[in-house]
Formats: C-alpha cells, structure tokens, sequence
C-alpha cells in the first residue's frame, strides 16, 4: 500500500520537453510510483489534483530568513510564505556580525546556535549558506562541510567600504571583526583558496562545493552614491539605480572571476545579477575562463520590477531594481539558457524598518530588501509563459538546476526515489498581489497591485501537505539538510 496517492495531475519534470497526464504514488516520504491510472485502491489515502499541473517541489535558492526580525519569529512565518509559493527547500544566508544573531565568534559555536533556534519551526526543509567573515571562519570550513554539511559559502564583496543600506566607516564593528583585520579583496582570495582545497580533499562531493558572490565594488558605489545625492537630479529607484551603477556589477563580477582563477576555485555563482552590463560580464566570464563552472542566477524581483515600479521605496534591494532595458535583457539571456536558476531573495523587512516614518518616499533612508518566495513560482510562470518560456524549463529554473547545484540531490524532479516534494499550480488562475493575503511577516509587497496567472494550489513536503488554498497544516515538518545529500 501507498502512504499517498495523488491522481489526475500533469506532471512537469525537468530535463524533459513534455507534460504527462500521470497520478503519483508516495510512500515513506518518497516518491513510489509515476504512472498513469494508478488504482485508487493501491493507497491509504487519495488526494484528487483535478487536472492541475505537479510541479516539483521549489528550491529557493537564496533567502534571508532571520535578517531583520528574530529567527525563532522569521523561521515560522517566512517558511509559511514559502510553502503559500511552492517552495519546499528554503536555503538561507547567515553571517556573523550585525543583523542576525548580532554577535560574532566561531561558527562552530555561532552555527549550533543558529540550528538548534531552527529546529521545528521551518514549515519546508532548510539549509544554509555561511560566509565566511574573519581568519577564523575560514579555518573552520572544512569542519562546516563534514560536521554541519554546509558545501557552500558566500562573498558580500561590498562591504569593504559600504554597508548593507549605504555608505559606512564603521565595517570592523559591522561584522564584528579583529582590529588587525580586514573583509577586503585578499579576504576574499583566501577564502577561494581554501575552497580549492575542499574541492580536491573532498572528490565525491566537489561538484556540490561551491562559492557565491554578491558581484558590487564599494569604492564605486561611494562615489556614485555622493555624486547623485550631491547632484539632486534623481529620486526613488532612479536614483537608487545610478548611485549603485550597472558596471559596479560588471568590474566585480571580472574580479571574482579572475580571482577565482588566480586560485583554481572551480565552483563559483554570480548571484542576482541584475543589469545587462553584470550579465555580459559574467558570460564573457564563463568564455575566458572555460575551466571554472560559473553559474548565473537572478531573482524574481529583477525579473519583474524596474525603476519606474509605483510602489517606490518598497522596491529598494541590492543590487538595485534596473530599467526596463535590463529586465527584458535578463528575460533575454535567461530564455536563451543563460541563467541557471531564479530565485526570490527573500528578505522579510517590516515597514516600520523598510522606511522612515517621517519621510516615507526617502530612499536613502530605506532599508535594502524586501520579500517574495510566495510569489516565484507564479511570477516566473506568468511571465515566462508570455515569452515563450516552456513548463519544463521553468522546473529546471527553480526545482532541479539550484537543487543539483547546492548539493540537495534528493530534491529537485519527480521521479521514483526522490523527496516527495510536490507542487499543484493552477496555471490558469489569475490573481492580483496582495500583501493582506500573505502569511508574510513583511505586511507589505513592491508586488502589490501585480497581475499575475499562475496560482499555488497545495505545497507538499515528503509527502505531507503543508499548504492548501490559503490554509497550512499544524504542524512544523521541515528538517534541517546536510549537505550535499550523495
């Protein structure tokens, strides 16, 4: 007998080029059986799609969960909204320093701290990415490969002279580091250096050891951003666009690059590039250096929004929401395969932190990010579809590609043997944004008022349902996952 049977759903897998009308049999957690007419008798329980598609269950592949309200607070309610999305694996950025826990020390200390908040209080199965801040976090990467099984790591290469929201002198106490040390360009080389040499110590898992960048230089956003708060021209996402420009992300993107040659450091992503100029930079990247297995993403806010977006400073992010010419760039090079996943970069900011209550409108007053896991999969659908962008590539984009990528083996397609991660999306349901509708702790969206086709019916995680038509389930089922899962 099955646990579960799921009849009457069009199944989309990855790495395919059709839809079959198929059921889907679960047992223990995993997917049992796919194949059509699957007798309803054959399972202890039965759930009717109705004809809607399966999807894979999401792999969002960069999140901020616990940045700007306590984990404990943000695991619950920003898991919830990424289950209410379709998302079933939530990976998450952590880092030492202000923000966070707001503390620093060794990760072997700061992590535990960090999964024992964690536990039982993710609706979807987590992981974390970590970066490496100080001396000390980069001696203790190889113990947070095997002991933790955390295979990939992140660079914020602004930080050397520019802050999370702007311009700052004040770094060594941001991310509470040594006096006689500094988070700078040769920081940044000693970390790849010493991925290289996880990535030959460690040959069953080196594909799934990797390092991701945050591609802006802060010396060109200082003085960008004083030549246009100087120059009073521009307000809102204009201004915020010009004073972080396009080929910030383009000059960063060739460092990381050829540092990542200078240290044979072969797994490499260029995160939420989001300007032609960052992407052609990474794509002449990738030609020059054939060797290093570079992978693109951008996100669905940049895939959505640009700078005339009526909801302002609601849609301050970095880096910066671009003009149209860039978004349809990015929709460009994505449909021609050139990005590797998309992903939400959810980062829940309240309104009483987004912005200054007195000043509303100021954007160099308001807080950088904002949320949205709940809307990837129906963003990337309802405009994907309009471009010509097949079923099966958008599974690629957001289940199988980042799956494969960070190392969650078990997730990512809907085949016998793998985590019985599964979505029911109603491809045809239209809807406006609403941020009343969301379980989100944020209470707002820069999506608000978005039409969008495409709608999360049910979300289930290893077989069980933790979402349906704007309801979730009890009970806490997510589970922490080491990586990578061989």
């Amino acid at each position: 007998m099955f646990d579960l049977l799921i009849k009457n759903v069009n199944v989309v897998r990855p790495n395919q080029t059709t839809v079959e009308p198929l059921d889907v049999a679960i047992t223990n957690g995993k997917f049992a059986r796919i194949a059509p007419h699957i007798e309803a008798d054959a399972a202890r329980a039965l759930h009717d799609g109705h004809g809607m598609l399966a999807f894979p269950g999401l792999v969002d592949g960069h999140m901020h969960v616990g940045i700007y309200a306590p984990l404990a607070e943000d695991a619950i309610s920003e898991s919830k909204a990424a289950a209410m999305g379709g998302v079933t694996s939530a990976i998450t950025y952590f880092r030492t320093g202000e923000y966070y826990l707001n503390k620093g020390g060794p990760y072997r200390d700061f992590f535990s701290e960090v999964l024992a908040i964690s536990q039982g209080r993710y609706w979807v199965d987590y992981a974390y990415h970590l970066a490496p801040i100080n001396r000390t976090h980069i001696d203790e990467m190889p113990l947070l490969l095997e002991e933790f099984g955390v295979s990939s790591f992140k660079i914020f290469m602004f930080y050397g002279g520019h802050g999370l929201h702007g311009k700052s002198d004040q770094q060594h106490n941001f991310l509470q580091l040594a006096p006689d040390e500094k988070y700078d360009f040769a920081h940044f080389e000693f970390i790849m250096r010493q991925l290289s040499h996880m990535i030959a110590a460690n040959p069953a898992k080196a594909p799934y050891i990797s390092l991701s960048l945050h591609c802006e230089i802060a010396d060109i956003l200082n003085a960008y951003t004083s030549l246009v708060q100087r120059e009073g021209k521009l307000r809102g996402l204009h201004a915020y666009n010009a004073a972080r420009p396009p080929h910030s992300e383009g000059l960063a993107v060739f460092i990381a690059a050829y540092l990542a040659y200078e240290t044979n450091c072969a797994n490499i992503n260029l995160l939420h590039l989001s300007s032609r100029k960052a992407m052609e930079a990474a794509l002449m990247m990738r030609d020059l250096f054939p060797h290093i297995n570079f992978r693109r993403e951008v996100t669905i806010g940049h895939l959505l929004l640009d700078v005339d977006e009526p909801n302002g400073v609601l849609a301050k992010v970095n880096p910066p929401i671009r003009p149209r010419t860039d978004v349809e760039f990015l929709w460009q090079t994505l449909l021609n395969g050139d990005v590797d996943w998309v992903v939400s970069d959810h980062a829940c900011c309240s309104a009483e932190i987004k912005y200054h209550a007195a000043f509303p409108d100021d954007i160099w007053l308001a807080k950088s990010g904002f949320g949205g896991t709940e809307y990837l999969l129906s963003g990337l659908h309802s405009e994907g579809r309009k471009r010509g962008l097949s079923l099966n590539r958008m599974a690629e984009l957001v289940c199988w590609n980042p799956a494969q990528r960070y190392g969650l083996l078990a997730k990512g397609d809907i085949a016998p043997g793998y985590d019985a991660d599964l979505v029911l999306f109603d491809p045809n349901e239209t809807f406006v944004v609403r941020a009343a509708e969301s379980v989100s702790g944020q209470g707002y969206t820069p999506f608000e008022g978005h039409t969008l086709t495409g709608r999360v019916k049910a979300t289930f995680v290893r077989g069980h349902q933790v979402f349906a038509n704007g309801s979730f389930s009890d009970q806490a089922v997510g589970q922490y996952i080491k990586r990578p899962v061989l």
